[in-house]
């Protein structure tokens, strides 16, 4: 049996530049690309593919990625395709090997060969059958340990070429790679000494790793769900480790535990192109753009070429699960984040000491049990806090609500929905999103300017 290759890396982000339509060097690199990941087919004897091809496979490629589905050889596209990445076709039925690569026995035995000097090496052992029993712990899958010979499953640290003809690239990039189960080197899972690996989120989190390739060492393939553990982009997070796509992934090949207590799967990732997606909160923060939805963040940053979606508790593992909303007041460089009838406050990305603190310290009244939006007015020195079909102002400068609120949001904002989900403001316009509606309104005009879609600010 042919053994396909599998990578997991770390995608590190690129700033955004215009791409020449002549280059042909890019064209080349993306045929050998598409042809390598995607199918793309080979011209009559050897010559550049047909441009119906290429832009079949561009688009398909695209929408992997959750790219923009444009079919041209655009800069986001060429920046996913130039970064190092899984060496197995990104596209394959059901997540999971064509042809249904897998164990034909429920006991699959593994053995450790050598050790990374990085981690103890009880640490290692640790890591190593903590990632299996995440596996295990849904489907019928048992796993031997063995202390010599060969086993399933032969899981090794090495650097560069390291004996399988797939040499590592140094640190970062490639972390690790695993083989779809078989006869040989099928289900071999290799980890590349140059990165450092830790048992917490400081660099490389070894379990996190190989939960990641040991699912590929059972037949696992990419998912396309950032929330995902077989999500080709390494990401650290807390908590349990599958999502519902992994979970349906592995039972199709091997069916549920029997004995599978009840569990939590991680929540699928918000589609940022959902015509009908609607946010939770909206807020600056040092240049940035964060959007909460569920138990989901995006960041956007004019360096970033696409949006990077990340869970919640893998950055702010004390915030609550979901969050209200949001507003940065650049005066104090301080991010405020509403959950219920509790607030956190952010210095860039760390939360200040002496929080969580009640809303109600703001003055709000004890009837009101969650903010609904929030947006400061840079312009004015006042924060508005949207509740229900009210809303307030609060002076930041003397730490008061202002007197007369709350006022009704229909009668202030014509045009407007009398709900709020987030709000935003820049350059005089406030930006109001509802539902899958985001209103840009003029603040000093006092009226709705455009009507668009809220995902509009993804390019979607």
């Amino acid at each position: 049996m042919k053994a396909q290759l599998l990578l997991l890396v770390l995608v590190p982000l690129s700033s955004a530049l215009p791409l020449p339509s002549n280059d042909n060097h890019s064209r080349l690199l993306a045929e050998k690309y598409l042809r390598r990941f995607y199918n793309l087919p080979v011209g009559l004897q050897g010559t550049q593919t047909s441009s119906s091809d290429f832009q079949t496979k561009i688009k398909e490629m695209q929408r992997f990625f959750n790219l923009e589905v444009t079919g041209k050889l655009d800069d986001n596209t060429l920046n996913v395709m130039k970064e190092p990445r899984c060496g197995v076709q990104d596209v394959g039925e059901y997540n999971h090997f064509p042809r249904d690569l897998k164990w034909q026995t429920n006991t699959v035995t593994f053995r450790i060969i050598n050790y990374t000097p990085d981690l103890k090496k009880s640490d290692v052992d640790r890591a190593i059958r903590t990632a299996l029993n995440v596996w295990s712990e849904v489907t019928p899958l048992t796993f031997k340990k063995l202390y010599e010979g060969n086993a399933d499953i032969m899981i090794s640290f090495g650097t560069r070429e390291h004996g399988d003809h797939n040499p590592f690239d140094g640190p970062d990039g490639l972390l690790a790679h695993a083989y779809p189960p078989g006869q040989g080197i099928g289900g071999d899972t290799h980890f590349d000494e140059d990165e450092h690996w830790t048992k917490d989120s400081s660099t490389y989190n070894l379990f996190i790793v190989a939960a990641h390739e040991l699912g590929h060492a059972l037949g696992m393939s990419h998912s396309s769900d950032p929330g995902a553990l077989m999500y080709p982009v390494y990401s650290y997070a807390t908590g349990y480790p599958l999502s519902v796509d992994d979970i349906n992934g592995i039972q199709a090949l091997y069916g549920p535990n029997p004995n599978q207590r009840k569990v939590k799967p991680k929540p699928d990732a918000p589609n940022k192109c959902d015509p009908m997606l609607s946010f939770d909160a909206v807020t600056e923060l040092r240049g940035e753009t964060i959007i909460f939805k569920d138990e989901f963040y995006w960041r956007l940053h004019p360096q970033m070429p696409e949006p990077q979606q990340t869970l919640i508790k893998s950055t702010w593992p004390s915030l609550s699960k979901k969050v209200d909303a949001a507003y940065e007041n650049p005066e104090k460089d301080l991010v405020f984040i509403f959950s219920g009838i509790r607030m956190w406050a952010l210095n860039g990305y760390n939360l200040v000491d002496g929080y969580p603190k009640y809303i109600h310290k703001l003055g709000l009244p004890k009837t009101v049990r969650k903010v609904d939006a929030a947006v400061h007015i840079r312009d004015t020195g006042k924060t508005l806090l949207f509740t229900e079909e009210d809303y307030w102002s609060y002076d930041e400068a003397a730490g008061t609500m202002d007197s007369g609120y709350p006022r009704s949001i229909e009668k202030d904002f014509p045009g407007m929905d009398d709900e709020v989900d987030a709000a935003a403001f820049h350059h005089g316009f406030l930006y109001f999103f509802h539902d899958h509606v985001q209103y840009e309104y003029s603040y000093t005009s006092r009226k709705v300017m455009r009507i668009m879609r809220t995902n509009s600010i993804f390019n979607c």
